[in-house]
């Protein structure tokens, strides 16, 4: 690297101390000026030479002072002295794996052996790099980053059917070496909306990248830190899916999503700009109208690169991204929750079992659209169609239930008359009867199962017949059931009336009582 050069203040100091009054010695000035005694000797040699004496003229400036000291043509004219790089298409070669400026220079001399030496090369470079946007200063490599973050601009949708005037988030994402963007509205900025974003996102680009730089957005890093930032799970295993990792913008650091935030800036020049005139009737009616003014900016030729951030996408990230997983992801929450005594767990106001066994203990719920699954110490305990609407808000597996909580579970109208129709249809008419005389069915449970269990045993067309004779008089319990049965009123050939029936009562004592 050459040696830095004395700043103007400190070579107009110099000649003041060596042809001013106190007329210094040249090893006496290099120590107050915290330079070697070599580099005063090399100056003063180049004053010499540039015939210039002290004190010097007022007109002259300090880039005309150093045009004479160091024989450097004016910048300005854009001349120079040595075959000049393509320095654009450097820039886009340096955003390559493994390209360095080393082996660019390399490459440019093999060319052009009478070129700029390295030092020089490097130099140059830096003062085309300080022409173009912050963001395209920093280094970002082909297929490693995309960064994500929401405009604070918002869109107007307008609801055809109520005329209520809603507004929609913008979501935008910046590749790092291309700068090619994508964005999309969303209803919010919440959970769902954010992680939905990333899968079309990364549907869209078509392969995924190595790193995810999130702004510190509550719904994608659960604890900000500069040091530890913890994204939140669901966002964690959305990134798993996909194999990216998730680094987080330091709080405090704008450097960090500079390139997002110039993102963002240009997002809303082309997006809210041009499309501020538009009225949109629904999101996806929106989110075409952003898709066809993305696809413009990403097609348009970037001025100082010459190129448009769509060459770049399918010319430097394409080849060095990742592909996706053979199914998008399937947006995922997580939950922790404790068992309540009931050995149920409350999931977003719907209640669902787990083994009784862990009562009071907590799980971790998984929530999909379609599924929550129950998990305890990463072993899944129980898996249920997900619960909607005001309806049913429980949902309760037999195998999670104690024993006798079982048995009483599994009482009712449908299973008494699936019994009962086993045996025939006149006893499936006697357990209908029954509960059709109650006020609510469930009263009737109790005699269906005495009916059912007086009918063990006895063979079926006797108890079909029983079943008949009980309809028939209304006789409609399991006792006058078993008043049949004992008596064997089901045999009779000329059935009686229920008046020719006897009663059977403890408080009927009969006429032998009497005498």
């Amino acid at each position: 690297m050459p040696k830095k050069r004395l700043t103007m203040r400190q070579i107009r100091e110099l000649l003041r101390l060596k042809y001013g009054d106190s007329k210094q010695s040249d090893r006496a000035i290099a120590l107050q000026l915290g330079v070697a005694r070599s580099t005063i000797q090399d100056y003063l040699a180049r004053v010499d030479k540039a015939g210039l004496t002290w004190p010097l003229p007022d007109d002259l400036s300090d880039d005309a002072i150093e045009q004479r000291l160091f024989g450097r043509p004016n910048t300005q004219t854009g001349l120079r002295r040595r075959v000049e790089p393509d320095w654009a298409a450097l820039a886009r070669e340096l955003k390559r794996p493994g390209v360095t400026l080393q082996i660019l220079w390399e490459e440019y001399r093999a060319i052009h052996p009478d070129g700029y030496g390295y030092s020089r090369f490097c130099e140059l470079y830096g003062v085309f790099e300080r022409k173009l946007s912050p963001t395209m200063r920093q280094h970002h490599a082909a297929g490693d980053k995309v960064f994500v973050d929401y405009s604070g601009k918002k869109i107007t949708v307008i609801d055809p059917t109520t005329g209520e005037v809603k507004t929609a988030e913008l979501f935008v994402a910046v590749l790092g070496a291309s700068n090619y963007t994508y964005a999309e509205a969303t209803w919010s900025q919440k959970l769902p909306d954010w992680i939905g974003a990333h899968v079309r996102m990364f549907g869209h680009f078509g392969k995924v990248t190595r790193l995810i730089i999130p702004d510190n957005l509550k719904s994608g890093v659960h604890r900000p830190s500069f040091y530890d930032p913890e994204a939140n799970q669901t966002y964690g295993r959305m990134a798993d899916h996909y194999g990216v990792g998730i680094v987080p913008a330091r709080p405090y650091k704008p450097r960090d999503k500079a390139k997002v935030e110039a993102g963002v800036r240009v997002a809303q020049f082309y997006i809210l700009g041009r499309l501020r005139n538009l009225t949109f009737f629904s999101l996806i009616e929106c989110n075409q109208a952003i898709a066809l003014a993305i696809e413009r900016l990403n097609g348009s030729i970037m001025r100082k690169l010459g190129v448009s951030r769509r060459d770049l996408f399918l010319q430097l990230e394409i080849p060095a991204m990742k592909p996706l997983p053979e199914t998008p992801y399937e947006y995922t929450e997580w939950k922790r929750a404790r068992v309540n005594q009931d050995y149920h767990v409350e999931i977003l106001g719907f209640y669902y079992s787990v083994p009784y066994t862990l009562l009071r203990e907590e799980v971790e719920a998984r929530i999909t659209v379609n599924a929550v699954e129950l998990f305890h110490r990463g072993s899944r305990v129980a898996a249920h169609v997900r619960l909607y609407g005001a309806v049913g808000r429980h949902v309760t597996h037999d195998d999670h239930m104690p024993s006798s909580h079982r048995f009483y579970a599994g009482w009712s109208e449908a299973r008494f008359r699936r019994d009962a129709a086993a045996i025939g249809p006149n006893t499936e008419a006697l357990v209908i009867a029954v509960l059709a005389r109650r006020k609510h069915p469930e009263q009737g449970f109790r005699s269906c199962l005495g009916i059912l269990k007086r009918l063990r045993g006895v063979d079926r067309d006797r108890a079909e017949a029983a079943c008949a004779r009980a309809v028939e008089i209304g006789a409609l319990s399991s006792k006058s059931l078993g008043s049949i049965l004992d008596n064997n009123l089901d045999r009779q050939t000329k059935r009686p009336s229920a008046a020719d029936l006897p009663l059977f009562h403890t408080n009927i004592r009969g006429g032998g009582y009497y005498h």
